[in-house]
């Protein structure tokens, strides 16, 4: 992988770290409780970056990424990335979540059957555990059988995850118990 920039940006749900190649976005820090924190956090994963003001493609999608933090519907299908560490089995993951459209959802199953990995839902949540770019790649449109919220690995969790998807206008809480009607 080429040299590495990064870049920690102030949004409406908090700090955003992201770090970037010559050939897109590698690496996308959800929030951590403050500025610091994030930055931190972003350079364990890419230790060499140095800090950088985004250019080009880079400062678009950080425009967009404020835009889609403060409630904004965002398409990210265009924002470059460089998941040059990635094997065949997770770029194919990963692109047929960047299909999911913001507010839609599937199963871990229905993704790795629409990226032509039938039967490898178990392998689909590992290779979204390890997604380098959040929210650019929506791993939190993905959820367990049943529709369950499932596992969320971002800081936070799956309260994170029930967050993003809230944004979005997906609500994945269960059903108010039912009222039971008594006959006297």
């Amino acid at each position: 992988m080429s040299a590495q920039s990064y870049a920690v940006i102030e949004t409406p749900i908090g700090w955003i770290g992201i770090a970037w190649s010559a050939h897109g976005l590698t690496n996308l820090q959800l929030p951590e409780r403050d500025r610091e924190g994030t930055r931190r956090r972003l350079l364990r994963r890419v230790p060499a970056a140095l800090e950088a003001r985004p250019q080009g493609a880079i400062a678009e999608a950080v425009a967009l990424l404020e835009r889609y933090a403060a409630g904004e519907e965002i398409d990210f299908g265009d924002v470059p990335l460089d998941l040059s560490g990635a094997d065949p089995f997770r770029l194919a993951i990963y692109r047929a979540a960047r299909r999911l459209g913001f507010g839609q959802t599937t199963t871990y199953g229905g993704l790795a059957e629409s990226a032509g990995h039938p039967g490898e839902a178990r392998e689909t949540g590992q290779a979204l555990g390890s997604n380098p770019v959040p929210i650019i790649v929506p791993c939190h449109r993905i959820l367990a059988a049943g529709n369950k919220i499932g596992g969320f690995s971002a800081p936070g969790g799956a309260r994170t995850k029930r967050r993003l998807l809230a944004m979005e206008g997906v609500s994945v809480d269960p059903p108010p118990p039912a009222q039971r009607a008594f006959a006297f």
